[in-house]
């Protein structure tokens, strides 16, 4: 489950262009074989007041914390070609904001410790998982 929390300041997504960004992530994840269904993205629209960077109230600001958990990186390359895919997507969205200061990181947990409507995700790739994709819902298996 791909969870992306997106604070930000005032005036940086119209409720389009979160639209567009929100299914841009289903699609990726979609794409590596996870059901749609398990991405979900959050917009918190945070005024500069109470959006601190160094201690300081910033104008300007978007902080996405992401949490990976239907599936982990394997290796360092992995999760540079993660990064380096998040970055590209996010970029076209924030980089014609002037000043903007920007950032996120990615938490991978274990799978352990999720469930969807009080059901254990089937495990990766498996035919269950399959069908929950196809059928975009989760069901008993």
């Amino acid at each position: 489950m791909p969870l992306w929390t997106i604070h930000h300041t005032p005036g940086i997504f119209t409720d389009e262009e979160k639209r567009r960004l929100a299914s841009h992530i289903a699609d990726h994840y979609e794409k590596v074989g996870l059901p749609r269904f398990y991405v979900v993205t959050l917009f918190h629209e945070t005024r500069p007041e109470e959006f601190y960077v160094g201690g300081e109230p910033t104008p300007l600001g978007v902080r996405i914390a992401i949490d990976h958990i239907a599936r982990r990186s394997p290796d360092r390359e992995s999760r540079r070609r993660n990064a380096q895919w998040i970055k590209g997507m996010l970029q076209p969205y924030l980089e014609r904001h002037a000043g903007l200061h920007w950032e996120f990181h990615v938490d991978e947990t274990s799978e352990d410790l999720w469930m969807i409507n009080g059901i254990a995700p089937p495990p990766a790739g498996s035919d269950a998982e399959k069908l929950w994709a196809e059928n975009n819902v989760a069901s008993r298996y």
